[in-house]
């Protein structure tokens, strides 16, 4: 489908592969062919190999030399756990930081997003859960620029831990549970209230864990 131009073009492109490789329609492994892609999308190479580039960047496609772009394997149990641990270690902190710095302008952007993924949260197609996964990685990001921590953020950031998990499986529990969690933090949050927000946080996480977990079993 040809993409629409009211946005930057690079950026569409990227929405439109992202999509595809968290959703999984471009399944773990598989080739990504940038003369494919320029059919598909009606644009030139260079929009498609910039995408290509940021999604390398992201984990979520690798470039072999003289062959091209593969979609990311999915990662492995090992590497879930270790991904799970250190959010555990890193993000009830943050939580509680952020609960003493929020302010109206924060709790409003958090309180945004949150609406946003209640509407692609209620479907069951793969494209909504792929703009769900970016939500979800945009809400756990406000919370960490919010706590102020650039440390913490930045190597959060750098692992993009959301896009990889959500690559794991296609499942509507993942999405319902996952706002009512997010719910609990922004209660806590307005009510600037650490101790609950440190605790939210840690429940969402090993929460999120637990349901994650059946893809290895």
């Amino acid at each position: 489908m040809a993409l629409q131009r009211s946005r930057g073009l690079t950026e569409e492109v990227y929405d439109s592969i992202f999509n595809k490789l968290v959703s999984l329609e471009i399944a773990p492994g598989a080739r990504v062919t940038v003369d494919a892609l320029v059919r598909e999308l009606e644009v030139s190479h260079t929009p498609i190999r910039e995408a290509l580039g940021r999604l390398e960047g992201e984990g979520l496609v690798d470039k072999e030399y003289l062959v091209g772009f593969r979609a990311a394997s999915l990662i492995s149990r090992q590497r879930f756990e270790d991904l799970y641990e250190m959010r555990m270690l890193l993000e009830p902190y943050a939580a509680r930081l952020a609960a003493a710095k929020m302010n109206a302008h924060s709790l409003k952007a958090l309180g945004e997003i949150a609406t946003r993924m209640s509407k692609f949260g209620a479907g069951h197609q793969r494209l909504h859960y792929s703009k769900f996964a970016r939500l979800d990685a945009d809400f756990h990001d406000q919370i960490l620029a919010t706590a102020g921590n650039d440390p913490i953020r930045d190597a959060l950031e750098h692992l993009h831990v959301h896009f990889h998990i959500f690559r794991l499986t296609f499942n509507a529990r993942v999405t319902q549970e996952a706002l009512g969690e997010h719910a609990r933090l922004l209660v806590a949050f307005d009510r600037a209230d650490a101790d609950e927000a440190e605790r939210a946080m840690r429940d969402h996480i090993e929460r999120s864990r637990q349901r994650l977990l059946v893809v290895f079993a």
